[in-house]
């Protein structure tokens, strides 16, 4: 009964990024580890899932010193294989990151890394996607390490919800705090740029702006732009329910008329 916390981590930038080092260490303080990522970078994955090919594991635990695993797989791969194959019981927490970008706003629904996250919601475990808004490999985390500790013993030890799934983003530089707040209403204003290779073939890349109409003070991007850490509570319940109630509302309507 008095065996430590068993944490799994995991990642979408691969099993080499600098980010789940730093996770991995700050983890450590609090329990046991077992890291589990990709063997090659995975972001903007969201929750795709291996279904068509198979799945490979390399145990790197002895040159790590603690287990660790990389996966072929997605992200989500990485969780499902943990739990099932990997873990030598129920994970007490699923922590995910330290992402080298942002997952703020409408981002969380591409990212690898809250994908992993909420993976670990759906089986019922308390789950942290961590991220820091710099998507250089030499980023500097070292401001962001107290809070993500602070926010993984809370996950731990008070968490108001079992299975609960936060999404938190660091500034860039030095971090004031956290706060809890809503995900912004924000979308990127995409454009394909298309272009030829040498042999005269089309081929397109992807670009875009991230366009934030949501001028409310209570959202991710407002406390960022603060240089406070946003903690945003999510789900992988999809159903608006506000439109859902309209519905239920119309239907009603119509059936007293008829």
């Amino acid at each position: 009964m008095n065996r430590r916390p068993l944490i799994l981590v995991c990642n979408d930038d691969g099993v080499h990024a600098p980010g789940l080092q730093y996770l991995t260490e700050v983890a450590h303080r609090l329990g046991e580890v077992v890291v589990v990522a990709p063997d090659s970078p995975q972001s903007g994955m969201g929750h795709a899932v291996t279904i068509n090919d198979t799945l490979r594991v390399a145990d790197m635990s002895r040159q790590k010193g603690y287990p660790m695993y990389s996966c072929s797989g997605t992200p989500v791969d990485c969780v499902k294989l943990a739990m099932n194959k990997l873990l030598p019981r129920r994970p007490d927490l699923v922590v995910s990151g330290i992402n080298h970008g942002s997952n703020s706003s409408v981002n969380v629904i591409y990212s690898g890394t809250m994908s992993a996250a909420i993976e670990g919601a759906i089986a019922g475990i308390t789950s942290l996607g961590f991220s820091l808004c710099d998507h250089s490999y030499d980023a500097d985390f070292g401001p962001s390490l107290p809070w993500v500790e602070k926010l993984m013993a809370l996950a731990l030890y008070e968490a108001p919800v079992k299975g609960m799934c936060l999404n938190v983003n660091f500034p860039k530089g030095p971090v004031k705090g956290y706060r809890f707040v809503r995900q912004a209403r924000a979308y990127w204003a995409e454009e394909m740029d298309e272009r030829t290779d040498p042999r005269g073939g089309k081929y397109f890349w992807l670009t875009g702006v991230f366009e934030v109409p949501d001028t409310g003070r209570d959202t991710d991007e407002y406390v960022l732009s603060q240089g406070y850490a946003s903690v945003v509570p999510v789900t992988f319940d999809l159903t608006d329910y506000a439109v859902l109630e309209k519905l239920r509302q119309m239907a009603h309507a119509a059936a007293e008329k008829e």
